[in-house]
């Protein structure tokens, strides 16, 4: 059971919701209609859809918002979306994924290659970054659902694969075909989790110093404004002494 970095992409993510809420509303509902309209519109027989839901309420996005996402899925005027990833370097090699949901694949990727290109990166192709991270299924549980053992023993007997713990809290890994399954069972024995969701989870991560983590952090931070932009994972750490000073 190793250590959650918490200055990991998601602690970032979380930390510019309150500043881009909207954004993040208009993303959320995006991923809703297109879970919808490739499968069924009841979450309780799509499981995409179903997490994508559980996503939108975990940050208290409006009711409606979400019931006019489905909506929109069933209807002839939804967009046709096209799900492409993009993978490449930042600043001294820092490997970063970006998940994108699009509706103009060129405009898309001229404005990911420009983001990485003013912060000293480069878009490389696809598979150039991947092998170093896993896909897996993420379930976030609060430091209140329990200590670690506790967490863990629930994990187990869950069918998941791997926890991490600290202080912020629990991450619960799985099989990505077993999320749905596994989320579930897990609700069951500690209750409602955070989060529920597919990552690319990196093998292994890089410290980085002051100089670098600004400006991988402007990069990540253009990634996110980008309203095509759905993802943005990295290999990086940030050490709690450069963290103070950022």
């Amino acid at each position: 059971m190793a250590g959650h970095s918490k200055w990991a992409n998601i602690q970032h993510r979380k930390g510019r919701q309150d500043k881009l809420r909207s954004k993040l509303f208009s993303k959320l509902a995006k991923e809703i209609t297109v879970a919808a309209k490739m499968g069924d519109p009841d979450p309780d027989k799509n499981p995409r859809l179903r997490l994508a839901v559980k996503a939108a309420k975990a940050v208290s996005c409006p009711k409606d918002v979400i019931d006019r996402a489905i909506k929109k899925s069933m209807g002839g005027d939804a967009e046709d979306y096209s799900e492409i990833r993009y993978e490449g370097y930042g600043v001294n090699g820092i490997a970063i994924i970006v998940e994108a949901m699009t509706d103009n694949l060129n405009r898309t990727a001229s404005n990911v290659r420009s983001y990485f290109t003013k912060c000293g990166g480069n878009l490389g192709q696809t598979g150039s970054v991947s092998h170093s991270f896993d896909r897996v299924g993420e379930i976030t549980y609060p430091a209140a659902a329990g200590d670690a053992d506790t967490v863990m023993m629930a994990a187990l007997e869950a069918g998941a694969d791997d926890v991490e713990s600290d202080d912020d809290g629990h991450w619960i890994y799985c099989q990505v075909e077993a999320l749905s399954e596994v989320s579930d069972k897990l609700e069951a024995i500690l209750g409602e989790s955070s989060e529920s969701k597919l990552v690319w989870k990196p093998q292994t991560r890089t410290e980085v110093d002051l100089e670098t983590a600004q400006k991988l952090m402007r990069l990540i931070d253009m990634l996110e404004e980008d309203d095509d932009v759905q993802e943005v994972t990295h290999n990086f750490d940030i050490p709690e002494d450069v963290a103070a000073q950022l």
